[in-house]
């Protein structure tokens, strides 16, 4: 009996960490800020590529498994995206922000950003303050949009 447990806790002690086991180390608040300030850096570098028109850089700047939830909750994959921030649709990487909020996660692996901006709807032509949410992550290349996502608020009035 006692060693069925005992070969019971050695199977178990060999099993891998539970995901979690071991969290990221928590990076400072000067720390995070860094962060952020890069991550405002990638922003603008991919304004920047937008108004280049660059889709190579563009194709870096995504990755391979984006998705973008529009405010019509149509959803757009990379390639999509790319060709759309091409012919200069209306999209919240180019429109000013207001409320920009930039939270660090995973130990500066992960950053979400939020904030609120003026869209201009194709449908009917008015500007909507559009909520949004862009999940950044970095890999051994920099850093990478992961995913977006906008929501569809009240007439813009300034």
């Amino acid at each position: 009996m006692i060693r069925a447990m005992l070969l019971a806790f050695l199977l178990v002690a060999a099993l891998p960490a539970p995901v979690g086991a071991h969290p990221p180390s928590k990076l400072s608040i000067h720390g995070q800020a860094g962060i952020a300030e890069e991550v405002t850096g990638f922003r603008k570098a991919l304004v920047e590529a937008i108004r280049a028109k660059d889709a190579a850089k563009l194709r870096q700047f995504y990755a391979e498994d984006f998705t973008h939830t529009h405010t019509t909750t149509a959803q757009d994959g990379r390639d999509a995206r790319i060709v759309a921030l091409l012919a200069g649709d209306p999209v919240i990487e180019t429109a000013p922000v207001e409320d920009l909020k930039i939270r660090i996660h995973a130990g500066g692996w992960v950053a979400i950003a939020t904030g609120i901006s003026p869209i201009t709807a194709q449908s009917d032509g008015k500007t909507y303050a559009v909520h949004w949410t862009t999940t950044y992550v970095r890999n051994e290349a920099g850093w990478q949009v992961a995913a977006s996502h906008a929501t569809r608020g009240r007439e813009w009035k300034n």
